[in-house]
């Protein structure tokens, strides 16, 4: 399991790639609390997730995914893309293991 710490690193690396500041969260955080975020000393709710990923223009399994990705890159995003889809068609096909 990932620590709320990996969410924290990747909001942090989204929001710079995306060139969103801390202030930009202003309408759904303060900027305190993204930088508890981001210090992995909070965990936000899923709702959280949600807003937070609209501000940064992404899906919210966007941020999600991207903490448990490992480093990114094109590599770690196929390997993690490949993972996701094949869960997800055993879950329509109620295959999961």
């Amino acid at each position: 399991m990932r620590s709320k710490a990996a969410l924290g690193k990747a909001l942090k690396e989204i929001r710079a790639i995306t060139g969103v500041t801390q202030e930009d969260f202003g309408l759904v955080s303060s900027r305190t609390y993204i930088s508890t975020v981001e210090r992995g000393l909070k965990s936000p709710t899923l709702g959280k997730i949600e807003q937070l990923a609209g501000v940064l223009g992404v899906h919210p399994l966007v941020l999600l995914t991207a903490a448990y990705m490992d480093r990114f890159t094109h590599k770690e995003v196929e390997r993690t893309a490949a993972r996701l889809r094949d869960d997800l068609l055993a879950i329509v096909d109620g295959e999961l293991r």
